[in-house]
This record gives structure tokens, sequence and C-alpha cells, in this order.
């Protein structure tokens, strides 16, 4: 259901409140770019920092501006199963497409848990909803077979495997076949993903660089894998720049240079250190952004 290049998509922010016209004008330049579909408050959205309304507010205008052009995938995961299904049936009420769960963080369920977490919200919100794998982040490691027992639910239809893991990224392909899409949630695994069976990429890159991050999974669909290939090891460098820093400070620091939003971030992130940032500035001019 979703696939091909989706950006994880920044909030903009201006002297400490969400920058709307900024958003609305990033929304627009993700579909110039020929991005598929668009998740506000994901973990580059900062949702961690939203209050309950801003996190709202941003789901509202992300799908006010797409204006059904291309999917809105709305992040609405909690480490409270509670809170989850209320964000994603409010998600659903707002018009979203679909959701993105991260696993809960911080309680460090058991498989188990984690099961029983999914369910209830696929059980509760009927909405297609996306899983989002990233211990690096959460401290738990949503595993292949957990994958499988939830595949077969209706409203369960790809995960997001950012582990950053071929060998579990293919478990998952191997156990669920086609009952569930697999979407990469690390720039660059995306070629080789797709090359074993993933659907796409949920990106952070496509903020800054969303026509390049679309025609490399472009190429790889219609099966150019010379192409794609060649744009894989040319994004090599930027994607790896964006993660100079903890995601979204390069990507955010990024937008700033570029002139698309204010660098501004909300503690405890904070600006990029000077030597990282030098860096960045590099390698952007080595790719014609600034």
């Amino acid at each position: 259901m979703f696939r091909g290049s989706i950006v994880a998509i920044v909030t903009p922010f201006k002297n400490g409140a969400v920058d709307e016209e900024k958003l609305r004008e990033l929304v627009e330049f993700q579909i110039a770019g020929g991005t598929d579909a668009i998740v506000p408050c994901g973990t580059t959205g900062e949702s961690s920092t939203l209050d309950y309304e801003e996190h709202d507010r941003v789901i509202e205008i992300v799908v006010q501006q797409v204006g059904k052009r291309v999917p809105v995938i709305a992040g609405t995961g909690s480490n409270s199963t509670r809170e989850a299904i209320e964000m994603t049936a409010h998600a659903k009420k707002l018009g979203a497409d679909g959701a993105l769960l991260v696993t809960p963080y911080y309680n460090k369920p058991t498989q188990e848990g984690l099961y029983r977490h999914y369910m209830a919200v696929a059980d509760a919100v009927e909405l297609p909803l996306v899983l989002y794998n990233v211990p690096g982040r959460t401290g738990v490691n949503l595993l292949p077979e957990t994958v499988a027992r939830l595949a077969p639910h209706r409203n369960i239809v790809a995960v997001k495997e950012a582990t950053g893991s071929l060998q579990q990224a293919s478990e998952i392909l191997a156990l669920c076949g086609d009952q569930i899409d697999v979407l990469s949630g690390d720039d660059f695994i995306t070629f080789p993903l797709m090359a074993c069976g993933g659907k796409g990429i949920i990106s952070v890159t496509a903020n800054i660089m969303p026509a390049e991050v679309a025609a490399l999974v472009d190429a790889f669909e219609v099966g150019n894998m010379d192409e794609a290939r060649r744009l894989h090891l040319k994004l090599l460098k930027i994607n790896n720049a964006m993660f100079l820093e903890s995601n979204p400070i390069p990507v955010k620091t990024a937008l700033g240079l570029m002139g698309k939003c204010s660098d501004e971030m909300r503690l405890p992130l904070c600006p990029m250190g000077e030597a990282n940032k030098a860096k960045l500035a590099a390698i952007m001019k080595e790719y014609n952004l600034i």
C-alpha cells in the first residue's frame, strides 16, 4: 500500500513555535521532487518534543497541504498503548491515510508485549498501520518472528525496518512473503534492501534531495539496476552526513543552509557543532545543494 520514496519530514520551528508557512512550503518541495508519501511527526519531525496540540496541528497542516496528492502517514507511536490508540484514531479523523507506530520506548516490553501492543492498536483503529522498528533509539528490537505474527492483520500493512541490518530485513521478507511490505528506515541500505524485496524507503535524505531519492527508487522499480546502483553510490556520502550527529540535527541544519527553513530545534537537541557543521557544508557543496 505504501511504497516508493517516502519522506520523514522535519517540523520547522520559528521562535519556539511550529512554522506553519515553512511546513507547507516543505510539503510542496517534496511533491515537486517526486516524493511518493509524507510522514509528519516521525523521529525526524521531532515528535518527542511536540505537545499534543502541536502534534495534531502538524498532521492537519500536512494533510491539508497535500490535498490527497500523495498519502500522508502520520507518526502516532507511543510507549503507552492507550495513548497510541488515541493518537492513531485522531490522525484518522484529521484525514491521514495511514499511521507509523514506533515500538514502545523505555518500557522495554517483551516480544509478547510488542505483539499485544500492535494488535491492540490495529484492532481499535481501522487505518493502515506501519510498524516502526528502530532499536537504536527505543531500546527494544521487534524481531522478525513477531512481525510475522502481526503481518496477517488486515490493518498492518508495512514495517519500517531501521535496524540497519539486511539480515533482519531479509528474515522478515522470508517469513512474511507478501503479507507485509518492508520499507527501509536507513537511506544507506535502500538499494540493497529493495534488491531483497523491500518496497522503498522512509527517508531522511529526501528532506534535502527529494528528486534524487525518488529517482533511485523509481529506477529500481522499472528494472534499471545500473541507474539505481549509480544513485545509491552517489548518495552514499550525503546519506552518511545526515548522521554526523543525532537525527534530525544534521538534516535540519542542512535545510537551514539551503534556506528552506530555520535550523531551530528544541532541547534537548541543540545546534550542530561547528566542526561537524563545516563538514556538512563542504559535503553539501559537493552536491551543489548550497
